[in-house]
């Protein structure tokens, strides 16, 4: 005989009415994500942080000092207090916004970590492009200037200088943190060599010379940017211990080291060319040398690293062909070219280094 209860067990329909309902929260949030995002990057793109720097200021004034409408300013700023990017002592027109400790410290342009170059790429050209997502996953097709104007990314950002240098203001705060993990976390005693491929304004070889006296570092990339890295170089103290080199990983081999790193580089390329410059790493390393590609790295079951998966639809939408991958991927390709050792380095946050040994 069956009662009540089991009658209720063998139902998946009545079961399914003593469940909780599914809650949409989480799917209006992505969802109308772009409107947290647009707040934070037009805050920045604005200077909402480096104008309060370490002061507190009424919305009147720090709208005054922004050039802000009044019709915008107490939403706009109550948004960035809601969102967690600003505090707010006291209420109404008399209460006092001030930076967050995060805000202060990352946000603000006068302070060495600021790392809103990036945020101001995003806000100035990210944003638009990834509103034709679609268009891209239809086509496989970059959607960026050079569905425009039919020139690369890179052959745009080196012709013009100004923008080249905000390129590489944007990449050395994004940079920043995971280049000094990695600084503090690989074990650099058995080398004397490092060589940074793409070395841009040589933040690496800079954080890498800091921990590590004994090593003498090399900073490769154009020669667009030589002056660039010269320069950074310079104001840093490390001349004597940082040297830049000028090529094309292309048609140039690599300058010989026992270190060879590449920060964010293989992820810009198609299979092809990232085969290439492995390949070219294992030629310029001598035995048990090591190979480090620092890059946002896909988890192997392709589950959870949510930015490193965006980030490669970013390269879609940035290059076509271009792709970022697993630390699997990775060990296959260094196999292909000869290396004998593997391992994966977390970095901070989404970021690791995939290190392969010669």
């Amino acid at each position: 005989m069956l009662t009540e209860e089991t009658t209720t067990a063998l139902d998946p329909i009545a079961d399914s009415k003593s469940d909780p309902a599914p809650n949409p929260s989480h799917i209006l949030e992505v969802g109308f994500g772009f409107w947290s995002s647009k707040v934070l990057l037009t805050a920045v793109k604005l200077g909402v942080f480096t104008t309060l720097g370490d002061r507190a200021m009424t919305g009147k004034e720090l709208g005054q000092a922004l050039e802000i409408h009044p019709r915008g300013i107490f939403d706009f700023f109550d948004a960035l207090v809601a969102l967690g990017f600003l505090y707010r002592q006291g209420n109404g027109t008399e209460g006092q916004y001030r930076n967050t400790e995060a805000t202060a410290q990352y946000l603000n342009q006068h302070q060495p970590g600021y790392i809103g170059g990036i945020l101001e790429m995003a806000n100035d050209r990210l944003f638009k492009f990834w509103s034709d997502l679609g268009p891209a996953l239809k086509t496989g097709k970059p959607q960026n200037e050079i569905k425009h104007s039919q020139k690369s990314m890179f052959e745009t950002l080196y012709a013009d200088i100004p923008q080249l240098e905000q390129f590489m203001g944007a990449m050395t705060g994004i940079s920043r943190g995971n280049f000094q993990a990695f600084a503090a976390k690989f074990d650099f005693s058995p080398y004397q060599t490092l060589c940074d491929v793409g070395g841009a304004a040589g933040l690496l070889s800079q954080l890498v010379a800091k921990q590590h006296s004994h090593l003498r570092c090399l900073s490769f990339d154009l020669p667009a940017v030589e002056s660039i890295a010269q320069k950074s170089i310079e104001q840093a103290g490390l001349s004597d211990r940082i040297q830049v080199i000028s090529g094309d990983f292309f048609t140039d081999a690599l300058p010989k080291a026992d270190v060879i790193t590449m920060g964010m580089i293989l992820h810009d390329w198609n299979l092809e060319k990232k085969k290439h410059l492995i390949r070219l790493a294992y030629d310029a390393l001598p035995e048990n040398g090591a190979f480090v590609a620092i890059e946002n790295l896909i988890d192997d079951d392709r589950r959870e690293n949510a930015f490193g998966l965006m980030m490669s639809l970013n390269m879609l939408i940035e290059f076509g062909d271009a792709f970022d991958f697993t630390g699997a991927d990775f060990w296959n390709w260094c196999q292909e070219a000869g290396f004998r050792r593997y391992e994966v380095l977390h970095l901070a946050g989404p970021c690791s280094a995939a290190i392969a040994y010669k």
